[in-house]
């Protein structure tokens, strides 16, 4: 067989390990460069990567380069790089492919709309000039149309589609051809340093810091740095480190934000491809023994990692999902107008007058990232209580999380905000007080994240406008100028909320019998057709927001 040179394009798959395009490209061809295209603001997309994921990117491609330079043997083995180009993929794989030094195109498929039909039209374009393009999966368990419901359409609540995902692995697994993991490819190179002078000569590489990747005025990653470490070889250490302390226990500790192992803490991973889902399978059942019971920890978290394949596969089939509602009734719904803007700005500074909420957010603002229960409370509280549109906060999150994610974003907000697929009921609204006294009852890490609390009675800590005036005094705490008072009323909200939802004709008697969280709510009053009216609905607004006369009960 006659062996041509290669482009193996890296993408959402930044890692050596279990990278099968970058395996098959080394396997099938004389010489294989390494290709990362950042497409930049200039580039349209619905999509361009956020602020803090610009920092994880940077470094993330950092470690990769080394590796590549480090994983190479032969006469010119110090010259293998990773060649780095800023632009529209399009036009710059065209001019590459338009000499006779490479022959085939490799990578792996990013299964998000842009991506998606930019690959459609790569692969129509290089297979017209004579190239061979080869698409692989490295970041899914499963491709999103493998998995049918009885009726061959596709799955719109999570169990069901996860037990069907499930007994189709195991069959696979078990099979004569289960999914190995891919080997960690050596680069054989020969003329290495030719060759990618010809590149360069049509495309000239541009170097890591011409990206402008990292902020600079200001650099607000200070947080970023003490947090984490970007990279393959931290993804492998947080995957062993997690399963020999943090998974036997995780269906136990994954709903306390305090415990730093409580969770693996590998989404920022995950979400550029340092590590892939196989080997996360494959460290969980390292024997094919695939039996679950008695294993709590690893029933959950491998269902976590299913949540994850959902939301992909919600969002192959429902490419709208992160800027249109899923449930379609829900475009009637009366989100808050543009002069709500005082209140966003609260709910992004961390400053709603609601600790878990605040400490969320101010997490958020430093580490880049969010405990996952606490994403919900915060979500809760700004589609909920504020009555604020979900896509506002996904787009705060896509912004400032390090781990952002275009399918998990999507279905967590639409989650919370009862408009997506199996989402949680329009009438569950998170009561931040209690979730905080439920999930942070030590409350550490509201302390940890507002440090003017920290000396506050644990009694008053998820609430501490109750606590007395004398107390705060002893604590040295003055309310307003140390931390907000609540800068909305949660009762009144949570009646509005209901009032709204109710008016979308989905069922008013759920709302009148609704839970929240594991607390009786107050009934709702409605009017004798079973309908809030408009004049209930203004009445309860006009009386939600703190005045400044309202004053601490002492």
């Amino acid at each position: 067989m006659i062996k041509f040179n290669s482009i193996f394009w890296f993408r959402k798959d930044l890692r050596l390990h279990d990278n099968p395009g970058l395996w098959h490209s080394v396997k099938d061809s004389e010489n294989v460069i390494c290709l990362y295209i950042y497409q930049d603001e200039t580039v349209k997309q619905a999509w361009p990567i956020g602020s803090a994921q610009k920092w994880w990117l940077h470094h993330s491609l950092a470690s990769l380069s080394k590796s590549i330079n480090e994983n190479a043997n032969g006469i010119d083995a110090t010259e293998m790089k990773l060649l780095i180009k800023n632009g529209d993929p399009i036009p710059i794989l065209k001019s590459i492919f338009k000499g006779d030094h490479v022959k085939s195109l490799y990578f792996n498929k990013v299964y998000e709309p842009h991506y998606v039909k930019q690959d459609k039209l790569i692969t129509e374009m290089l297979e017209g000039m004579g190239v061979t393009v080869r698409s692989f999966n490295a970041s899914l368990l499963l491709e999103p149309d493998v998995i049918r419901n009885k009726t061959g359409g596709y799955f719109k609540v999570f169990t069901p589609y996860w037990r069907t995902c499930l007994e189709y692995l195991f069959h696979l697994q078990r099979g004569s051809q289960p999914r190995k993991l891919y080997d960690r490819p050596c680069f054989n190179v020969k003329h290495i340093s030719k060759l990618i002078a010809s590149i360069e000569h049509v495309i000239k590489s541009d170097s890591l810091s011409h990206l402008s990747l990292l902020p600079t005025h200001p650099d607000w990653a200070g947080g970023l740095r003490d947090t984490w470490k970007p990279g393959e070889l931290r993804a492998l250490e947080r995957l062993r480190d997690f399963l020999s302390d943090g998974i036997k226990n995780y269906d136990s500790n994954r709903d306390n934000p305090h415990l730093t192992t409580g969770t693996s803490r590998l989404s920022p991973h995950l979400a550029l491809g340092e590590i892939g889902p196989w080997q996360i399978w494959h460290a969980i059942f390292p024997s094919r023994n695939f039996d679950l019971k008695g294993s709590q920890g690893k029933e959950k978290y491998l269902a976590e990692c299913g949540w994850r394949e959902f939301s992909y596969y919600l969002l192959h089939h429902f490419p709208e999902f992160p800027s249109k509602n899923f449930r379609t009734e829900f475009d009637r719904f009366q989100w808050s107008p543009s002069q709500n803007e005082p209140f966003l700005k609260a709910w992004k500074s961390g400053l709603t007058g609601y600790p878990i909420v605040d400490a969320g957010m101010k997490q958020l603002w430093h580490e880049g990232y969010m405990h996952n229960r606490v994403r919900m409370i915060t979500a809760s509280f700004l589609t909920k209580d504020l009555l604020i549109d979900w896509r506002v906060g996904a787009a705060w999150f896509w912004d400032t999380l390090v781990d952002a994610d275009l399918a998990n974003n999507s279905s967590g907000w639409q989650w919370v905000a009862g408009t997506g697929a199996d989402a949680s009921p329009y009438f569950r609204i998170f009561n931040p007080t209690l979730q905080g006294e439920k999930f942070d009852a030590e409350g550490l890490y509201v302390k940890k994240w507002i440090p003017a609390l920290a000396k506050v009675p644990l009694k008053y800590i998820h609430q501490p406008w109750k606590c007395p005036r004398v107390i705060l005094d002893k604590c040295g705490i003055e309310l307003v100028k140390d931390y907000p008072m609540p800068i909305v009323d949660h009762e009144k909200c949570r009646l509005r909320a209901l009032q709204y939802y109710a008016n979308l004709k989905i069922g008013a008697k759920s709302v009148l019998k609704s839970h929240e969280d594991d607390d009786l709510v107050d009934d709702v009053k409605h009017s004798g057709n079973g309908k809030s009216t408009r004049s209930q609905t203004n009445k309860i607004d006009s009386s939600i927001i703190h005045s400044k006369k309202n004053k601490r009960k002492s």
